[in-house]
């Protein structure tokens, strides 16, 4: 049994669980009544239990790609749902990673002025991290998550029977984030996950449980201090910034949690060249993620691009680059460093190492 204690996070809006349970036919039954299904295609295929439970016409299938994340997919959710007589007394319930989230949970916010919905979050990196926090972000053109509202679930399901049929690389995005909120609070469990990194890949449904409730927690302590992303929760952003920037250089061919584990490494690497911390713990921060990181170098060409990307980041202000850096383990700080040339002369001896 997935024998994991419910986390209660309280929101602005209201407290919803995250409940941790096998996937059933009980379950999906008990929460189809006046709902209407948001169901990413692959999982429609591999868990056709949704579709046998809901009529043909509340049915609404994404493609689960960053080019589909933007308005354009959101305004065709919502004509779907007004022409099918959605009202504002029934809900959604989105089956998918990010992606379906996103989108599920920026236009419930939307319409009719905030419509219920729930979760069943299918990556490792939705159950880890972003199915918690009320944050719902869409892309404007080529720039990731510019477009956006802060918008939780009314409950969301975390089902181990999903994390059995991810690739290896969904399960290292995943981790990449679960080891980005290690690294932050300086969990006792970082080493742990470091340790048994291999195993953790090769079975995610039963060695997860524990580093998705732990990951879960961090964020929730957060959170519930700083909602809106207004102070202390800035410091989520470790690797972030660079990470972002990756995603969109690389076409999204960098997976989210891996762009973060490159992203989180290029801000260590930034701190340790700028004396903001020593080489032992460059090193120690390092051997965390080392497995982690993805095998994606930028040539000098691409690197032009990357830095148009990174100055379109949603947190700078003016002409300065605003990101998260370490200053110790587990001491995460924002930075705003207005010499940003010093900045890309780092990032360009990263890659030529």
């Amino acid at each position: 049994m997935y024998n994991v204690e419910a986390l209660e996070i309280q929101s602005y809006r209201r407290k919803y669980k995250v409940i941790f349970q096998k996937l059933s036919e009980d379950l999906v039954e008990n929460i189809k009544e006046k709902s209407f299904l948001i169901i990413d295609s692959n999982v429609d295929i591999y868990f056709p239990l949704f579709r046998s439970k809901f009529d043909e016409h509340n049915i609404f299938v994404i493609e689960a790609s960053e080019q589909n994340k933007n308005l354009q997919t959101c305004a065709a959710l919502a004509n779907r749902l007004v022409s099918q007589g959605f009202k504002r007394n029934h809900k959604l319930i989105a089956v998918g990673g990010g992606i379906v989230q996103d989108i599920t949970a920026f236009t419930a916010s939307v319409l009719y002025r905030g419509v219920e919905w729930k979760f069943f979050p299918t990556t490792l990196l939705a159950q880890a991290d972003s199915c918690i926090g009320s944050k719902t972000s869409i892309n404007l053109g080529e720039t990731k998550n510019l477009l956006g509202t802060f918008y939780p679930p009314a409950e969301i399901y975390c089902c181990p029977e999903f994390l059995e049929t991810l690739q290896e690389d969904d399960i290292k995005s995943g981790i990449g984030e679960i080891f980005h909120y290690y690294l932050t609070a300086d969990s006792d469990l970082s080493k742990e996950l470091a340790e048994s990194y291999e195993s953790v890949i090769r079975h995610p449904a039963l060695r997860c449980a524990k580093h998705i409730r732990e990951s879960l927690s961090i964020k929730k302590r957060m959170i519930e201090k700083d909602e809106f992303d207004e102070g202390e929760r800035k410091i989520f952003n470790y690797g972030h910034t660079f990470g972002h920037a990756i995603e969109a250089v690389s076409k999204y061919e960098v997976s989210h949690g891996n762009a973060v584990t490159l992203g989180m490494d290029i801000a260590n690497y930034i701190s340790l060249k700028k004396g903001f911390i020593d080489h032992s713990i460059y090193e120690y921060l390092l051997s965390m993620i080392r497995k982690n990181i993805p095998d994606y170098r930028l040539t000098e060409d691409r690197l032009q691009d990357y830095f148009t990307f990174l100055s379109k980041d949603k947190k700078n202000i003016d002409n300065s680059l605003v990101c998260i850096l370490p200053y110790g383990v587990g001491d995460m700080r924002t930075t705003i460093i207005d010499d940003i040339d010093s900045v890309k002369d780092i990032i360009r001896e990263y890659f030529k190492r």
